[in-house]
C-alpha cells in the first residue's frame, strides 16, 4: 500500500457562519514535500517497470524533435504509462509535470498561453474522450503546440482509440502496440524481488492467463498476487504453486467468500469477518476491539454475557478461515481472501455501507498502540476503494465530510485526507472527486475542519498533477477563510514554486472584485523578492508587461480600498527590496507603486504623501545601509514629483529605473 506522508495535528474546532469558511489549526505543518516526492518516486518506478512497446523509440524521437507526440493504440496497451515515462525523461528543474483536463473547473483553455510554463511536461489524456471532445481538443492543438514550442516544453497527447486525426497532425502520431505480456509480467516480478531463475521457465498457469491479451494493469495485478503468494507460501513451494494460488485467488475468491458468509449466520462472527477483511494484517487486539465497535454501532449484543463465556478469538478466527501469526497479526489463510470478503459484503449487503464508513471513523481513533499509521491508512484505503469500485464517489465525499465535521480529531482528519487522496488517484473517478473539491472550496458552506482537509489535499496532492486546479481551489478557500491565513499561506507557497502560476494568480486577482479578502491575498503573493527573482538566466516576473498591469491594478485597489495600516507594511517591503536592488528592478518596483498611486484621482496627493512616509519609515527599518535607503527615498520622491507634474521627467540610464 502507498502512503503519502501527509498528517495533521490536534486543535480546537470552529464552525462556519453564512458564506464563510472558518479554518482552525488542526491540519498544521504537514510534511509538504512528502507527496511530491512520492509522486516523483512513482514516476521513477513506472520508468523502471515499463516494458517499452514497439515504436517507443519512434515516440521518443518525435517528442525530442518537435516537442509533441500523439500516441495511438488499443486500450490496455500501456499508452498512459508510456506517456508518463516519455515526459519524465524530459524532466528539468525549470519545468513541472501537469495533466491537462480541458473543460474542468479551474483549467485554462488549451489555446491560452498561460497554460504552459518554461520546460513543462504536459499530458493531455483523451483516451476516453467522445468525438465532440476530441474534435474540440484538436482545434486547440495548433495553438497549444505553438506555446509548447516557445516555452521549450514537451506535450504528449493520448488520442481516443480509432479516433480520426487531422491530416496536419498525422506526422506527430505514433501507434504504440501492445508489448509482450510475458515480458511485462516478468518485469513486475523482478521489481518485486523474485529471482529470475524462479520464473524464466514456462508455466501453464501464466500462459493461460496471458493468452487472453490482458491489459497491462491486470498483468501487474496478477504479478503482485504471485508475489504475495510467494511470501505467504509454504517452504518448498515453487513458482508453479505460487501462480496456481494467485489464479485461484483471482477467479475463485468471490465464490468462496459468498459460501463462507452463507455458512456463518451469527452476527458476531459476521462482524469479525468484516473486521478482519477491513483490517487485514492488523494486530488481534485491534481486530477484536473493532469487532466490538461494529456490533455496538449496529445495536447488536456482544457474544455471551460474560468474557468467561465467550469463545476465544483463536476459535472464532478459525471458523472464518483466519489465523493469528506469532507477531499478533490477523490474516486470512487464503490469498487475497480479504478483498473477496469486502466485495461480498459491500455488494450484497448495501445497507451496511453507511455504517461501515462511520465505523471506520471510530476505529482510526482507537487509543491502542497497535493502531499505527499503516493500520489506519489501510482501513481508509479499503473503505474508499469499495466506494470507488462500486462507482459511488459521491458517497465517498459524504464520508469525508462526516469525518471532518462535528467532534473530530487528528486521526479522523488524517483519514479524510487519505480518502480524498485515494479518490484523486483513481483514474475512473478522479474527475468527479476534483469537481467535488471545487464545489466545497468555491460554493459550499463548510463546517468543522473540512476546509483544513481541503487545504492539505489541494496543496500537497492535487498540486502535483493539476496545479492550475489546486491554485483555483486554494484561492477560493483563501478568500473565504476567517480567523486564520492557512489557505492563503498554502496558496502563496504554491506560486513560489511556479512563475507561471504566480502570473495566473496575479491576473485573476487583477480581474477580481477587489474585496478585502482578495486584496489581502494580493498583498501576500506580491512578495517583491519573489517578483524580482531571476531563476537561471531568465527575466524576472516583474519585468513582464502583463504582470506589471496586474500589479498596478491591484496596488491601485489596495491604496483606494484599504486603510493605510493594512498596506503600509507591504509597501515598506517593496521599498526595502528596491533599496537592496542594484539593477533596474528596484526602480521598476518604485514605478509600479507610483503608477498605482497616480490612479487614485481624488486621493492622489494623500496617497503620494503616505507612500513618501512609508519610504522614510523604511529608511529606519530596512536591512540596507542608511545611504542606500535615503537614495531610494529620494528616487521615489522624484518619481512622485514627475507624476504630479512638478518636476521634469529627466531620462536616465541609472540602474534605479525609469517610468514604464
Amino acid at each position: 500500500m502507498n502512503h503519502t506522508g501527509t498528517w495533521v495535528r490536534d486543535s480546537g474546532i470552529t464552525v462556519t457562519g453564512p458564506g464563510d469558511v472558518y479554518i482552525g489549526a488542526v491540519l498544521q505543518d504537514s510534511d509538504k514535500p512528502a507527496f511530491r516526492r512520492f509522486a516523483e518516486d512513482q514516476l521513477r518506478r513506472l520508468r523502471y517497470v515499463l516494458v517499452a512497446p514497439p515504436c517507443m523509440g519512434e515516440a521518443r524521437a518525435q517528442l525530442a524533435d518537435s516537442g509533441t507526440v500523439i500516441l495511438d493504440g488499443a486500450p490496455g496497451s500501456g499508452r498512459s504509462a508510456a506517456a508518463r515515462v516519455l515526459l519524465h525523461e524530459h524532466h528539468r528543474d525549470s519545468g513541472a509535470f501537469h495533466e491537462l483536463v480541458p473543460g474542468e473547473e479551474g483549467e485554462l483553455s488549451l489555446h491560452d498561453p498561460a497554460l504552459v510554463g518554461s520546460g513543462d511536461q504536459l499530458l493531455l489524456d483523451l483516451s476516453a474522450a467522445d468525438d465532440s471532445r476530441w474534435a474540440a481538443a484538436q482545434a486547440d492543438l495548433p495553438a497549444l503546440r505553438k506555446t509548447v514550442h516557445e516555452q521549450r516544453a514537451h506535450l504528449v497527447v493520448i488520442m481516443p482509440p480509432y479516433g480520426v486525426l487531422d491530416p496536419d497532425l498525422q506526422y506527430c502520431r505514433v501507434m504504440l502496440e501492445r508489448p509482450p505480456g510475458i515480458g511485462v509480467f516478468r518485469r513486475h516480478l523482478r521489481l518485486h524481488g523474485v529471482p529470475p531463475e524462479q520464473y524464466v521457465r514456462p508455466d501453464g498457469t501464466v500462459t493461460a492467463f496471458l493468452t487472453a491479451k490482458r491489459p497491462m494493469r491486470e498483468i501487474a495485478e496478477f504479478a503482485d498476487l504471485v508475489r504475495r503468494a510467494r511470501e505467504a507460501g509454504q517452504p518448498g513451494d515453487g513458482f508453479g504453486q505460487w501462480c496456481e494460488a494467485a489464479w485461484r485467488a483471482r477467479n475463485d475468491g468471490r465464490r468462496e467468500a459468498a459460501a463462507l458468509v452463507s455458512k456463518i449466520r451469527e452476527a458476531s462472527q459476521r462482524a469479525l469477518l468484516i473486521a478482519v477483511s477491513m483490517l487485514h494484517g492488523a494486530h488481534a487486539d485491534v481486530v477484536h476491539r473493532a469487532t466490538q465497535q461494529l456490533l455496538s454501532l449496529l445495536g447488536l449484543p456482544p457474544e455471551g454475557d460474560s468474557p468467561l463465556q465467550h469463545r476465544d478469538l483463536a476459535e472464532r478466527l478459525l471458523e472464518i478461515s483466519a489465523t493469528v501469526a506469532p507477531n499478533g497479526q490477523v490474516r486470512f489463510e487464503k490469498l487475497d481472501f480479504d478483498s473477496a470478503v469486502r466485495a461480498h459484503f459491500w455488494d450484497h449487503m448495501p445497507d451496511l455501507r453507511p455504517h461501515l464508513g462511520t465505523w471506520a471513523g471510530s476505529v482510526v481513533e482507537l487509543n491502542d498502540p497497535h493502531v499505527v499509521t499503516v493500520v489506519r491508512d489501510g482501513l481508509v484505503e479499503r473503505v474508499a476503494g469499495e466506494y470507488l469500485r462500486t462507482g459511488r464517489a459521491d458517497r465517498l465525499g459524504n464520508l469525508v465530510e462526516a469525518w471532518s465535521t462535528g467532534v473530530t480529531s487528528r486521526p479522523r482528519l488524517e483519514a479524510a485526507v487519505h480518502a480524498l487522496t485515494r479518490g484523486l488517484a483513481d483514474p475512473a473517478h478522479a474527475r468527479n472527486i476534483r469537481e467535488q473539491i471545487y464545489q466545497w472550496c468555491a460554493k459550499r458552506r463548510l463546517k468543522g475542519e473540512l476546509a483544513q482537509v481541503l487545504v492539505r489535499v489541494c496543496a500537497d496532492v492535487l498540486a502535483t498533477s493539476h496545479p492550475d486546479q489546486a491554485l483555483v481551489r486554494l484561492y477560493h478557500l483563501a478568500r473565504r477563510e476567517r480567523g486564520t491565513t492557512r489557505a492563503r499561506q498554502a496558496l502563496y507557497e504554491l506560486v513560489t514554486r511556479s512563475r507561471r502560476l504566480h502570473r495566473v494568480l496575479l491576473n485573476r486577482l487583477a480581474h477580481s472584485d477587489f474585496s478585502p479578502a482578495n486584496l489581502g491575498i494580493f498583498l501576500q503573493v506580491s512578495d517583491p523578492e519573489l517578483l524580482t527573482l531571476r531563476p537561471g538566466n531568465s527575466h524576472a516576473l516583474v519585468e513582464e508587461q502583463s504582470a506589471q498591469r496586474s500589479l498596478t491594478a491591484c496596488w491601485h485597489a489596495v491604496l483606494t480600498e484599504l486603510p493605510p495600516p493594512q498596506w503600509q507594511s507591504e509597501a515598506r517591503r517593496w521599498l526595502h527590496c528596491a533599496a537592496a536592488d542594484t539593477g533596474p528592478l528596484g526602480g521598476l518596483l518604485l514605478d509600479l507603486l507610483v503608477g498605482a498611486a497616480q490612479r487614485c484621482t481624488e486621493k492622489r496627493g494623500t496617497t503620494f504623501a503616505l507612500l513618501y512616509a512609508c519610504a522614510r519609515d523604511a529608511e529606519r527599518t530596512g536591512p540596507e545601509d542608511a545611504a542606500r535607503a535615503a537614495e531610494t527615498t529620494g528616487v521615489l520622491l522624484h518619481k512622485i514629483s514627475v507624476a504630479q507634474g512638478i518636476a521634469p521627467a529627466t531620462p536616465t540610464t541609472s540602474p534605479r529605473g525609469t517610468r514604464p
